[in-house]
């Protein structure tokens, strides 16, 4: 069976760098990248690739470098706008952007308000330097917490990557994200793409003629069995069924349509279905 949604409508394709040493050393699990690709999929985005990277310069660099040389419509990076040395995202950023970090006055103003300090003066380095981002970056709110959004157009060759920097702890990702990038990346794909989980008592090699007559029925979607999910031999085979569509309540139609004709062909290969979460 194929391994990537047949037809797309709108490829808009998005890569996310999870930033930190503490990641790729297993102190700390990357919960934000699951979050992340739960959310751009219904939106008609393309995650391809999703990667972590320690706390070094030339590591984040070379891997940004890497997305945008593919002509990625979304990078987006999570962790390394913090105060302390190790915090190197804008930096790099700014590197690849062939721009200089700067203080954004804006956003040193935001601090002193939110200090109740007298000025600019009495503002710590650490804060500081979170204030501080590539000159030619668009700096967006964090509804969250401290460090902002930086968000850069980078030229890759054909035409603009979106780049995107969000804070690394979930809560403050999380409200990032749904302010600022969740509509930039809806209105690049104008495409809803919705999911269904549903059960078998089938093995995948089984039932891959089934997941072939769905997706060829329904063009746009993508049936995904989860072998590696089987603890044990007796156990159902979960199936994701997904569709896309540029009108929302078709989305809905065909993936409705999408469960029923599975559920169908599975009946009547003699096994049953179970219907899951959304």
């Amino acid at each position: 069976m194929p391994d990537e949604i047949a037809g797309p409508l709108n490829d808009v394709t998005v890569e996310i760098i999870a930033i930190g040493t503490e990641l790729v050393m297993g102190r700390i699990q990357d919960t934000n990248t699951f979050w992340m690709e739960q959310q751009i999929v219904p939106l008609g985005g393309h995650v391809r690739r999703a990667l972590m990277v320690e706390d070094d310069r030339e590591e984040i660099i070379d891997a940004v470098r890497s997305a945008i040389s593919r002509r990625t419509a979304f990078v987006i990076t999570t962790g390394g706008l913090g105060p302390t040395p190790d915090d190197l995202t804008s930096e790099c950023l700014a590197d690849i952007a062939g721009t200089i970090p700067v203080p954004h006055e804006p956003t040193l103003d935001e601090f002193v308000r939110r200090r109740n300090l007298k000025g600019r003066e009495e503002l710590t380095w650490n804060l500081v330097r979170m204030a501080t981002v590539p000159k030619t970056a668009t700096v967006l709110p964090n509804p969250i917490g401290w460090a902002p959004c930086v968000k850069l157009q980078i030229g890759n060759g054909t035409g603009k990557t979106t780049v995107f920097a969000v804070p690394g702890p979930p809560n403050e990702m999380q409200g990032v994200f749904t302010a600022h990038i969740a509509p930039e990346i809806a209105k690049a794909t104008g495409i809803c793409r919705l999911a269904e989980r549903v059960t078998i008592d089938m093995w995948e090699s089984e039932a891959s003629g089934l997941f072939q007559e769905v997706m060829r029925r329904f063009p746009g979607s993508f049936l995904k069995g989860y072998i590696a999910m089987r603890s044990a031999p007796e156990d159902r085979l979960p199936v994701d069924i997904i569709v896309a569509h540029s009108d929302p309540e078709e989305a809905k139609r065909r993936l409705f349509d999408a469960v029923t004709l599975f559920g169908e062909l599975v009946t009547a290969a003699g096994r049953t279905m179970e219907r899951g979460n959304q």
